[in-house]
């Protein structure tokens, strides 16, 4: 079922239309097709969604009727609109353009090259200690044959309590271990999507996630997140997204959203587990940066702690506040469907190694100490790169974070590819804004992450003013190898 924006809900997207820059320039018909096409390729306004009536959304902006009209047809001209008599007027873009969703390529090993395009931290200085307790450790697993589909009882006992202490009963029949989050994503899509099944994720979102989607030839539709100040998710969209579409599934990172670090709030985690439950639709909860609050911000309690019916499906892992070279994640849900996991996946990769989950275990005993260590160092980091782009490209807007370890920026154009190309002449790896998205939109948009040390962020940033600069330019096109996005 096609998603439906109402007049009400497209005027308040649109916001001060009449203000945008040029509009005195232009007629009040070609401003709100501008405003609209700059709503679709920010991705706030999803694809393949129909629009309101022209009666209604003229009424909703308090415009004549023509107005409306005239801007929808200049849309369908511009390739931004496809109607149909009697059925309406639903969004595209122009020749049906789409990007790749992947975010997963093939790294290269580049010592003069600052890689901005990987959101992930260096070990702690902890691992090497926890790696000599779990090899002690050891020899107690050494007479079975090692395979634990569910994982070993000691670090699935350490994983309910962190749920249990966050507010949320656990038990360790309730977790399942996993080789990392994205692991985690893929055996519950394998159990819970069918090919062309649909699924709704943010915009923009994870570009491994869409990957994964992307894979299983699940049918995307987009909630847009605002890329503002305020709270991100448009209550009244996405609630409507739930009960139009009903899809199969819907994937949302509710703590410091990936890429824009927004942070759900606790009255729409509870909404959305209703309208879940109303509509028929499993709820996969990514909560890989649940552990990094920033600036003493309070994270509210997991959506989970509202689901009665068994449709929450909660993932992380340790790669964020800990390392990506430590692919420990997890599943929490309902003890049924942890068996069922299990059940598939050992058709897939049996379990994880003993020894690695082992080294989980020593770190989630001294997270007291390890986890506020890396709030303090990201913290600190995200403050000398917020102050380098002020600085360098105060042209950039930036809205900063309350936690995670990214920044969500919006250029000064629809620039972000090409930036991220010629970045690389000068040593900088981007993440461009169209990775996180699924129909060649956030041009406007770039992910820049905090996690290396403040001095490597201000010199990439003093490398992209120089780029920056020189962008406008012409240039002859090269092509690069790509680069990994996590």
């Amino acid at each position: 079922m096609t998603s439906t924006v109402r007049g009400s809900q497209l005027a308040r997207l649109l916001g001060h239309w009449h203000s945008l820059p040029g509009r005195r320039r232009s007629p009040d018909y070609a401003a709100l097709a501008g405003a609209i096409r700059g709503l679709l390729s920010d991705g706030r306004l999803p694809l393949g969604v129909r629009l309101a009536a022209e009666r209604e959304l003229a009424e909703a902006l308090k415009v004549s009727r023509t107005t409306v009209t005239a801007a929808y047809r200049e849309l369908r001209e511009t390739g931004h609109l496809t109607s149909r008599r009697g059925a309406g007027s639903w969004t595209t873009l122009p020749n049906g353009h789409r990007v790749a969703s992947s975010g997963l390529w093939t790294p290269q090993d580049d010592l003069d090259m600052i890689d901005l395009g990987c959101a992930a931290l260096a070990a702690p200085a902890e691992l090497v200690t926890a790696a000599r307790a779990a090899a002690e450790d050891l020899p107690r697993y050494l007479q079975g044959a090692g395979y634990h589909p569910t994982g070993i009882i000691e670090l699935r006992e350490a994983v309910a309590q962190g749920y249990t202490e966050r507010g949320l009963t656990t038990s360790p029949d309730q977790i399942m271990v996993t080789s990392g989050t994205q692991h985690a994503l893929d055996l519950v899509l394998r159990l819970s999507v069918p090919a062309g099944a649909p699924v709704l994720v943010e915009s923009p979102t994870y570009p491994n996630a869409l990957a994964a989607l992307s894979a299983r030839r699940a049918r995307i539709a987009t909630h847009g997140i605002d890329t503002g100040g305020g709270d991100g998710w448009d209550a009244d969209l996405l609630l409507d997204g739930l009960r139009q579409t009903r899809p199969r599934l819907a994937y949302l990172i509710p703590e410091f959203q990936n890429p824009t670090g927004h942070l759900m709030p606790a009255a729409l985690r509870e909404r959305v587990v209703a309208a879940a439950h109303a509509s028929g639709t499993d709820l996969v909860i990514d909560e890989s940066f649940v552990d990094l609050p920033l600036d003493g911000t309070e994270v509210p309690a997991p959506v989970a702690v509202h689901d009665r019916h068994s449709r929450v499906v909660s993932i992380g892992g340790m790669s964020k506040p800990y390392w990506g070279g430590l692919r420990i994640g997890w599943v929490r849900a309902s003890a049924p469907l942890v068996q069922r996991l299990a059940a598939l996946r050992v058709g897939v990769d049996m379990a994880s190694p003993v020894l690695d989950q082992l080294v989980a275990v020593h770190l989630l005993e001294r997270a007291d100490v390890i986890v506020p260590a890396r709030r303090a160092q990201l913290a600190e980091q995200r403050d000398a790169l917020v102050v380098a782009m002020e600085r360098e490209l105060p042209e950039w807007r930036v809205t900063v974070p309350r936690g995670g370890v990214t920044l969500w920026v919006e250029l000064d154009g629809p620039i972000s590819s090409a930036l991220s190309r010629a970045a690389e002449e000068v040593g900088v790896r981007l993440a461009p804004g169209p990775r996180f998205g699924v129909d060649g939109t956030l041009e406007r948009f770039l992910r820049l992450p905090f996690t290396l040390p403040a001095a490597d962020l201000e010199d990439a940033v003093k490398r992209l003013a120089a780029v920056r600069y020189d962008l406008d330019r012409t240039r002859r096109p090269q092509w690069r190898e790509p680069a990994v996005i996590a």
